[in-house]
């Protein structure tokens, strides 16, 4: 592995691409602590350190910080995420999205990524009015007139169009998926936090912890197998097979050829996760904007929100943690296995097997072909889902 990573650098290419993912990096990193004009700096940082709502963690930490500081990266990218599965959902039941994407060419994926950017901008207005709203009341903002509204609103909307575009421009000129990294460095950004807690835990009261040390231990060797066997699971596929018999291509006979259909474990990724921890934390969102302090209040829609914020916070009674993490379950499933079929449909996959002459052996062609795809996918759909689904609700309820 250190022999690829040297090779790898030693090309000219590789490394402009890092440099340039390391510079858009920093640029990101700095957006995080530029609070949005308007904002109160000194009872902010009094509001947020006081705040139990678990949800606000959890927003602070996919944002890397930003969200605590209100600054104007403070909605990450979550409005382009959304977007994006939402116009995905669309074009499986809008005919002519559909016909856009798969036979749209690079003309349909850039119409694509148009009606993607404009939705987020919309999701990022609705999100952004949301946060103003909620927090007009917690005396953070100098004032809460029109035109403070207005510059809160116009910094967030313009914090998550400028990482649309570092996303962008990581994915085109850099290394991997940009949105995807932005992600990544938000989450890891709070990792150096860990290690006081970590020693907190084996030096209690400037004492020496046998037991501490212990659940310490558990938590890092926890945390690694968790991540190897992500890493194991998303990196493994099962290949099928596959018999193309001779034909005529012009005035020549092609000989028989064998291939094979890669088929990953966990083929949907996270997708599912983030719909699911969206769909979960929606109602949350949602009420806080309208009542303020329901978290210190008792009731139908405070149970509600004890429900929606369950996953990501300890301040919850047992009922709501149990409740909230099988739902949370539930939802991660069904969606993986609609994101699954969605974007491997087993029917299609054989008729065009079927038409380009070829044959799964010991497989006839046609619907045991789709039966036979159909049963494999939901063996490596439910397998590797498990191991997904642990690894996030573990990280989350850390």
């Amino acid at each position: 592995m250190f022999n690829t990573i040297k090779n790898a650098l030693k090309t000219p290419d590789v490394r402009k691409r890092l440099l340039y993912t390391l510079i858009l990096i920093i640029v990101f990193r700095l957006g995080c602590y530029i609070t949005i004009p308007g904002v109160d700096t000194i009872k902010l940082a009094e509001y947020m350190s006081s705040a139990t709502n678990g949800m606000q963690g959890l927003i602070d930490m996919i944002s890397g910080g930003a969200f605590s500081r209100f600054s104007i990266f403070a909605m990450s990218i979550s409005p382009y995420i959304t977007a994006s599965i939402v116009i995905q959902l669309l074009g499986m039941v809008i005919p002519s999205l559909e016909r856009l994407v798969k036979e749209g060419g690079e003309e349909g994926r850039a119409k694509i990524n148009k009606y993607t950017k404009i939705l987020t901008i919309v999701l990022a207005l609705i999100e952004g009015l949301g946060i103003f709203l909620s927090y007009r009341t917690s005396g953070i903002f100098v004032d809460t007139s029109f035109l403070t509204g207005f510059v809160v609103l116009s910094s967030l909307i313009a914090g998550t169009a400028l990482l649309m575009w570092l996303g962008e421009q990581i994915t085109n000129k850099g290394i991997g998926n940009g949105i995807s990294m932005i992600i990544f460095v938000g989450i890891i950004s709070g990792l150096p936090t860990i290690i006081p807690t970590i020693w907190n835990l084996m030096f209690q009261a400037g004492a020496f912890s046998t037991t501490g040390l212990l659940t310490a231990l558990g938590i890092v060797i926890g945390a690694i197998v968790l991540i190897t066997a992500v890493v194991f699971v998303q990196q493994a596929e099962r290949r099928v097979p596959v018999q193309y018999s001779k034909k005529v291509v012009g005035r020549k006979m092609v000989g028989a050829q064998s291939t094979h259909i890669p088929l990953k474990l966990a083929m949907a990724g996270v997708m599912p996760i983030i719909f699911a921890s969206s769909f979960m934390t929606f109602p949350a969102m949602i009420i806080q904007m309208f009542i303020s302090d329901i978290a210190s209040q008792t009731g139908f829609w405070a149970s509600i929100y004890k429900f929606s914020i369950a996953t990501s916070s300890s301040n919850v009674p047992i009922g709501y943690s149990i409740a909230n993490a099988l739902v949370y379950l539930l939802l991660i499933v069904g969606f993986t296995f609609f994101y699954t079929y969605a974007t491997f449909n087993p029917a299609e996959v054989s008729n065009n097997i079927k038409k380009n002459g070829g044959f799964i052996p010991g497989i006839r062609a046609g619907k045991p072909t789709t039966e036979y795809l159909s049963k494999i996918i939901s063996r490596l759909t439910w397998f590797g889902r498990s191991i997904f689904s642990n690894y996030s609700y573990t990280s989350n309820a850390c």
